[in-house]
């Protein structure tokens, strides 16, 4: 089993499959996995087999880090589309989060203007006010909606904690269109259950709600890296475009990556 653990707390630029040149900020330890989901799919491996010994990155370190690649990026490039809150978790549980995208919006603004400040969150905090109003000031505000059945979610995305679906729900559509939602699609199986979303049983409610919703885009995708589990497969070209397909149909602005 390969999985990814990130540095911290910068990392790239890499490629991303979806924004780009994306230089990435971790606001987790640089060595191990701090997420309020354990999602089976996950490229940095479960939560109980890479247990962090190191502390979080400060604001203060995240700041003159961040400063210093981008002055180093400035003078010998490459010039990156994105600054993307991902790495080793959740970003949004950091309790300096609403400080430190502050911090990176002045910094983008004085050195890469251009650049898109983005966050890949699981929707975990997004019921804290001052997440809420940071996730408000950032360029793409990117929110994980793998499905709408509770069932599906304790048994692949398994929140660590209390997570109430319709209050989740009820929050993305607070964004008022303010929100990028982000859905995997796979299929496959996990300790003898079945994980395909792909079908309209799972994919059907979800739109509607999605519809509900009203973000400025979906991104759907699918397995791209090594994942802990071996029995997750990845949904096919054609099922993504039947559901991308669909998305448009509705009037949603959607892209899909393969």
């Amino acid at each position: 089993m390969s999985t990814v653990i990130f540095p911290s707390p910068i990392f790239g630029p890499v490629h991303s499959r979806r924004l780009g040149v994306s230089l990435g900020i971790n606001l987790l330890p640089s060595d191990g996995k701090v997420c309020s989901f354990d999602c089976i799919y996950c490229e940095c491996g479960l939560n109980t087999e890479h247990r962090p010994s190191l502390s979080l990155p400060t604001r203060e370190e995240v700041r003159i880090a961040l400063e210093n690649k981008l002055k180093d990026m400035q003078a010998n490039g490459p010039v990156p589309d994105v600054l993307t809150f991902a790495g080793n978790g959740e970003p949004t549980s950091h309790p300096h989060f609403p400080e430190i995208i502050d911090d990176t919006i002045e910094l983008r603004d004085r050195y890469f203007p251009k650049a898109k400040v983005s966050v890949l969150s699981n929707s975990t905090f997004i019921n804290r006010a001052k997440v809420f109003d940071a996730l408000m000031k950032v360029d793409n505000n990117i929110l994980k909606l793998d499905t709408v059945s509770e069932e599906y979610i304790k048994r692949v995305d398994r929140p660590a904690g209390h997570y109430d679906l319709n209050e989740i729900i009820d929050r993305l559509k607070a964004f008022k269109g303010h929100v990028i939602i982000q859905t995997m699609f796979m299929k496959g199986s996990f300790q003898g259950n079945n994980v395909d979303n792909t079908g309209d049983e799972f994919v059907l409610p979800w739109l509607e709600t999605v519809k509900a919703i009203a973000p400025s885009q979906v991104m759907i995708y699918t397995i791209d890296r090594d994942t802990p589990d071996k029995n997750l497969l990845k949904a096919t070209h054609q099922e993504l475009d039947r559901i991308l397909e669909l998305l448009k149909r509705n009037g949603i602005s959607a892209t899909a990556s393969y």
